[in-house]
């Protein structure tokens, strides 16, 4: 069933409308049941949930007696954005998901904001599915604020991801729809994937099987689920190694994602093409997991050029990896 979540005017006579589609039991609601909601959509140049949203509403009306408590999903919570593969708002220039619990007294973009935390309210459970940029391509992982790491870690092993990571809380920013929700006891989870402005099918297949698990933990559906992969937890900042290029140029990979590195391997390196040389060769600092790598190759002096997992914390990568 299509809902309406929000809606504003426009100029020009249009309308702004963000939706949800919330499926439901075929018996109807009794009032006791468990809520999941799977929003994407909040950047407008991360298209990898949009998938996601179709190959799980797929799920279950393909078998609608199976489902015994409410879904509901959000597409596009920038539909702006998405519309124009922008990463922001377009014409207020303004990340969404720093706008976040919003203001329903104030502008367009915080009124906005405050009818999407409105309506997720009473959740059981959230999951905030974002793709990387046009920059990066990231392994299926979900990032988790330290702060409530007890009570959103074990929920997180239901999702079928590769990596958990959970970050400093000084490395969280307060606006955000994830850290809003949980600072008001909806557990939400964000989940990072694949690369911008693309969708990778099997990242996508392996984040629904995950969805479905988790609702089968939460007694939400009661049809066949796949056992979920062991993932990689990292709690240690030490755990992840950045690698930021030396010079500007023109990356050229050499090493292949989510591959085991030993210290001294070549990851790429970084061309000048207009003299014809190598300016700088990427290599791996330590023994590890190569988790995200460089997709476009022009950089500037400083630009990320990957992250590694240390050796010491990849116990069952080679499992994940296949």
């Amino acid at each position: 069933m299509i809902e309406l979540v929000a809606s504003v005017g426009l100029p020009v006579d249009e309308v702004l409308e963000i939706r949800k589609n919330r499926m439901i039991p075929q018996k109807g609601l009794t009032g006791q049941e468990k809520r999941i909601n799977v929003v994407t959509g909040i950047h407008g140049d991360e298209l990898e949930g949009q998938f996601v949203c179709f190959d799980l509403l797929q799920r279950i009306k393909a078998e609608p007696d199976k489902l015994t408590g409410i879904v509901d999903v959000y597409p596009a919570m920038n539909p702006l954005g998405i519309d124009s593969i922008t990463r922001g708002i377009p014409a207020f220039d303004l990340d969404m998901n720093r706008l976040f619990p919003g203001n329903r007294e104030g502008d367009m973009t915080e009124y906005l904001a405050s009818e999407i935390i409105a309506d997720v309210m009473g959740s059981d459970a959230c999951v905030d599915i974002h793709a990387s940029n046009i920059y990066l391509t990231e392994i299926p992982q979900i990032r988790i604020n330290e702060l409530h790491q007890d009570w959103l870690v074990p929920m997180a092993e239901q999702l079928n991801l590769d990596f958990i990571w959970v970050h400093g809380a000084s490395t969280v920013l307060e606006e955000t729809f994830a850290y809003s929700l949980n600072s008001r006891n909806v557990p939400t989870l964000v989940v990072e994937m694949g690369v911008g402005m693309r969708t990778t099918k099997a990242y996508c297949e392996q984040l629904v099987d995950g969805i479905m698990n988790l609702m089968h933990e939460m007694g939400i559906w009661q049809g066949e689920t796949k056992k979920p992969r062991k993932p990689i937890v990292s709690v240690d900042p030490e755990d992840v190694i950045y690698l930021n290029a030396g010079h500007s140029g023109v990356f050229i990979p050499e090493a292949k994602h989510w591959t085991k590195l030993q210290k001294g391997e070549l990851i790429g390196r970084i061309v000048d093409p207009l003299a014809g040389e190598v300016v700088e060769e990427v290599i791996s600092p330590v023994n590890g997991v190569l988790f995200t790598i460089r997709e476009y190759p022009v950089v500037d002096e400083g630009s990320l050029m990957g992250r590694l997992l240390r050796e010491e914390v990849c116990d069952g990568w080679e499992e994940l990896s296949r």
